[in-house]
């Protein structure tokens, strides 16, 4: 594989609404992005797409090709400034094959934001870069709240404090050179997920796995019962068992233990088993948050997921009492899906009647540690979305604009499943492995955050998630606003009057953990929730 150096700057022309501040392109034909333009390259936005595999099977693309130009770039302008305060999250896919490529700079990708009523617009930019992988579909996120951010500039601020910004540009593998590439690029997405969501600080349930031994059987259910046919779905080789040796709890961690081994059951002899769990608590909307550990290796499938509770699946914790739906009607949230083949990379989707099987709704992110350091799997799921993230790293946005049963199966009760797959491309090597769960936490809407009816958010928390200073800034100049900080059990923890339209407070003695932050003013009240790590 050859390193290779190039330069993409995109500036999308766009008419967008001040409160909305969305902007998207998947080059299908939905898109509110009116005019793109290209300098010093070739550029089409209606490109059969030359690679449909992994995440991305859409059938049209943007494709760039840079011939040699020094500054070569696509580029985009709107007509109203960057909201960063309340929509700091801009993602997009992108496939850079090896074989177009020149020169040896490093495979990265960065997103700029720059303020194009300037002479020289770079001259107050700020960036965000992130790292690529050659030949195959990935997901970039670009967190101006959370993420690594460069300033061109170093005098000027923290990029979500400041309003100037009217330009994106995205640039790969740096400038000032004269190398060639090929790059496909598709879903650019400029969207805010917090906005308008529901605050989820109420734990509901869930499983720390502190107790030595077998799995809680008032919490989860061992699904063993073979499919119709004799095997599991997706060509899964392995049988599941309740056994000990594949599921236990040790030291704080549940085990979840795919073994090489010949075993009968059923009538039916596999040469691997493993556990899948069914949680017996089922809930609609809220926040799921997994902290695990993958095993490796090619032919291994662990998942963190979700079905609806009426799905009619044969050995189901629910099928027996709920199970009146068939897949994929009763819709499947992929939480957080590994295959040791594709190492580093981590997905989440999203099953429907419209998408199943080899479903298009789908998005995820590489991380070089999944097998070797614990992360924190998440999905919101909300009336209206479902967004997913490892480490509060946002890689995908599940919004349908048409909600039916078709595409949203998702307004009715969903229980966990925690399983270990083993595909039929098993290394021969293959003796076995672990998922290891540190914890499983279901969290929904408490009283205490549920904002007063018919009343808009009106402040927001920087950074979120925080270490020590929280700064509270308000959209509008505040007289006498009472600010009190609740735990998420609902015990107050501080109080106090603010009178500005921003200040930052102290939380370093504060444990990690979720927190609500309650202001109240003659117009209302207004809650929010930070996370203290």
């Amino acid at each position: 594989m050859r390193n290779f150096t190039y330069s993409i700057y995109i500036l999308f022309f766009s008419i967008i609404s001040v409160q909305a501040q969305n902007i998207s392109d998947d080059f299908e034909g939905n898109s509110n992005i009116t005019n793109w333009l290209g300098d010093d390259c070739e550029m089409n936005t209606t490109f059969a797409n030359p690679f449909q595999t992994g995440i991305n099977t859409s059938s049209t693309v943007l494709r760039y090709a840079d011939t040699g130009g020094q500054y070569a770039n696509i580029r985009f302008q709107t007509t109203t400034n960057f909201n960063l305060t309340s929509n700091n999250v801009f993602t997009l896919k992108i496939y850079v094959p090896s074989n177009g490529i020149t020169g040896n700079q490093p495979n990265q990708v960065s997103l700029k934001l720059q303020n194009g009523t300037l002479g020289e617009p770079w001259s107050t930019q700020t960036e965000i870069i992130k790292p690529i992988v050659l030949n195959q579909w990935q997901t970039i996120t670009f967190d101006f709240e959370n993420d690594e951010y460069i300033n061109l500039n170093g005098s000027n601020q923290n990029p979500i404090y400041r309003n100037d910004f009217n330009r994106v540009v995205i640039q790969v593998n740096g400038e000032n050179n004269t190398n060639q590439v090929v790059a496909y690029l598709d879903d650019f997405l400029y969207d805010n997920p917090e906005t308008n969501n529901p605050v989820f600080d109420d734990l509901v349930w869930s499983d720390e796995f502190d107790t030595n031994g077998v799995i809680n059987a008032s919490k989860w259910h061992h699904q063993t019962q073979l499919p119709d046919g004799g095997s599991w779905f997706n060509s899964e080789v392995q049988h599941y068992t309740n056994r000990q040796v594949n599921s236990f709890v040790n030291n704080g961690f549940l085990n979840i233990v795919a073994k090489k081994e010949n075993y009968t059951d059923q009538n039916v002899t596999k040469e691997f088993t493993s556990a899948r769990l069914n949680s017996k608590f089922a809930f609609k909307y809220g926040r799921v948050e997994t902290r695990a550990k993958l095993p490796d290796g090619a032919g291994t499938w662990p998942a963190i997921w979700m079905l609806g509770k009426n799905v009619n699946e044969a050995g189901g914790f629910w099928a027996a009492t709920h199970g009146t739906t068939g897949w994929p009607a009763c819709g499947e949230i992929d939480i957080m899906e590994h295959w040791g083949n594709n190492q580093n990379f981590v997905q989440s989707a999203m099953h429907t009647p419209s998408s199943s099987g080899n479903t298009v709704n789908r998005g995820g992110q590489t991380i070089s540690t999944v097998s070797s350091e614990f992360h924190v799997y998440t999905v919101e799921w909300t009336s209206e979305k479902m967004i997913f993230s490892v480490d509060d790293v946002i890689h995908y946005i599940y919004n349908p604009a048409i909600k039916n049963a078709s595409t949203w199966p998702f307004d009715a009760e969903q229980y966990i499943l925690l399983n270990f797959a083993i595909q039929s491309n098993i290394s021969s090597n293959f003796n076995q492995d672990t998922f290891e769960i540190d914890y499983v936490r279901v969290y929904q809407q408490s009283a205490l955050s549920t904002p007063d009816a018919g009343v808009k958010k009106k402040f927001i928390l920087i950074p979120n998630p925080v270490k020590n200073k929280l700064t509270i800034q308000f959209d509008e100049v505040q007289t006498a606003s009472q600010v009190t900080i609740y735990s998420i059990q609902g015990q107050e923890l501080s109080s106090f009057h603010m009178n500005s339209e921003q200040e930052t407070i102290d939380i370093s003695n504060f444990s990690n953990g979720i927190y609500i932050v309650k202001i109240t003013d003659e117009k209302g009240s207004f809650t929010s929730r930070f996370v203290k790590n």
